[in-house]
């Protein structure tokens, strides 16, 4: 288990959380009243077109109703209506005259003036609903002042009444009959548009926001349980979604949980690996020399392996806590940096055959560090160096060298690691300090780098790779790291679970 697989769990989760962070401009809510107050006025339209037209034709209805009362006055009446009483008739119908048609002739029972020809004809008494439709929006969208000649049953047996009237007064009432019309409809159109969003809000939208909440935030932070969704327990189709994306969250934390753990796991084994490798095979190679001789160089030798040896029984006795590699703090103290890199040196002796490690670093040259810690990433240094020389060879026509040299800079201390090997190639670079990506050679796992990077960072300080450093390098790789010279707080480095 590594990191990889954790990623593979969280990635996905946290894509969720990035795209729905864009701001929300025409939500359900706003979309949900636009749709109910068009679908209200096109209902309305609907409605309206054939209650325009039943309008018009009542409102004539109404004229021929008076005309034909009017008619049956005249019919009544044995000599002539006196003038008053025919102008009044005919206001009271709001006609210009009224005509009635009998099977031989037709008469013209009340004028105001001279008969005039009508502009329009219609015709009361089998109308289509298509034929009344088409009338009342040919009113409707009449721009000059016309007559109309209304034709309608008559009394008496007679073949059909007529009237003229002016036009504009039905066409001004019919205008104010639609905008009546109008203004009903927005209304009824917001009312139950307003109804309709609240009850939807409470019954559906206010569920689903609890939904999307629940997701976005828990695929932000996936390690989080209290993003896992609170069931309301409701029977309908979001409930159970609900109860669906609550198990689903709870079963997918308790996975991502144990697989970082594992993966954390997995690390703290393959860092142990990696530095008891160093380590005992160092103290192996230097006990085969102790067998081999009995004087001096075994008296010399001793204390080395011993040293080794307890290098090794510590590190493994701080690296397993709770399955995470943890470096403890360091315990910075004032050392002779040319001192540590000879014993780096005389513990790589063994490996280096034919390559001369060259201390550069002054004898007076002291730094505030651990001294076990900064043993170790010297170590892993000089022994990426020594293997890239054993492996690819020196520059061509140099011996192959290994050079550590120190210089204050201003409050820090700067050390460097050079060799004239072969250099980092430009894949492995950028996950250079990256755990199980940063090796460029076969069979290694690249955690050599990243153990350096982490004790460097406990220190407070900086570690990278120097490229074009001209006269000053080697032609190969050159590790530069930069420490305070100073005593300062240090924090306890503690490989966070994201990176295992």
């Amino acid at each position: 288990m590594n990191k990889e697989e954790a990623a593979e769990l969280s990635g996905p989760l946290s894509r969720l959380g990035q795209a729905p962070g864009r701001k929300v401009r025409f939500g359900l809510a706003s979309r949900l009243l636009a749709l109910v107050v068009l679908f209200v006025m096109l209902t309305e339209i609907a409605v309206y077109i054939p209650s325009i037209a039943n309008f018009r034709n009542n409102w004539l209805q109404d004229r021929l109703s008076a005309a034909f009362t009017a008619a049956l006055v005249f019919e009544a009446t044995p000599s002539a209506v006196p003038a008053e009483l025919n102008s009044a008739i005919l206001d009271s119908v709001g006609a210009r005259s009224i005509a009635i048609k009998n099977h031989d002739a037709r008469l013209v029972l009340a004028a105001a003036g001279s008969p005039q020809p009508p502009d329009v004809h219609y015709d009361t008494r089998n109308p289509t609903l298509f034929e009344q439709i088409a009338a009342a929006f040919d009113t409707l969208m009449a721009r000059q002042a016309r007559s109309i000649a209304v034709v309608g049953h008559a009394p008496l047996g007679g073949e059909y009444l007529e009237i003229l009237i002016d036009e504009a007064p039905m066409r001004d009432a019919m205008w104010s009959y639609s905008l009546n019309v109008l203004l009903l409809s927005l209304t009824i159109s917001c009312i139950v548009a307003f109804l309709a969003v609240v009850a939807i809000n409470i019954m559906v939208l206010r569920p689903v926001r609890h939904l999307t909440t629940s997701i976005t935030q828990f695929g932000r932070n996936p390690e989080a349980s209290e993003w896992v969704i609170e069931p309301s327990g409701r029977s309908h189709e979001i409930g159970v979604a609900e109860d669906a994306l609550a198990v689903m969250q709870r079963d997918l934390l308790r996975e991502l949980n144990r697989k970082k753990r594992l993966a954390a796991l997995g690390l703290a084994v393959a860092k142990i690996n990696h530095d008891m490798r160093n380590m005992l095979s160092s103290a192996q190679l230097l006990s085969d020399r102790l067998v081999e001789t009995s004087d001096p160089i075994g008296q010399r030798i001793a204390p080395k392996l011993v040293a080794t040896l307890d290098r090794a029984i510590s590190f493994c006795q701080s690296t397993l806590v709770y399955g995470r590699a943890v470096e403890r703090q360091p315990k910075r103290q004032k050392l002779s940096l040319h001192s540590l890199v000879d014993d780096v040196a005389e513990t790589l002796s063994p490996f280096t055959p034919g390559v001369v490690i060259d201390n550069a670093v002054a004898h007076d040259f002291f730094i505030y560090a651990d001294q076990e810690q900064l043993f170790r990433v010297l170590l892993n240094l000089m022994r990426n160096a020594v293997d890239a020389l054993t492996n690819a060879g020196p520059q061509p026509g140099t011996q192959p060298l290994v050079r550590l040299r120190a210089r204050k800079d201003g409050t820090n201390s700067v050390i460097e690691v050079c060799d004239n090997g072969p250099g980092v190639p430009p894949p492995a670079r950028a996950n250079l300090f990256q755990p199980f990506s940063g090796s460029s050679r076969p069979g290694s796992t690249g955690l050599g780098l990243s153990i350096v990077a982490d004790i460097v960072h406990g220190h407070g300080g900086t570690i990278k790779l120097v490229t074009g450093e001209g006269e000053r390098g080697l032609g190969g790789a050159t590790f530069r790291i930069t420490l305070p010279r100073r005593r300062a707080k240090t924090q306890v480095l503690d490989l966070p679970e994201e990176a295992a």
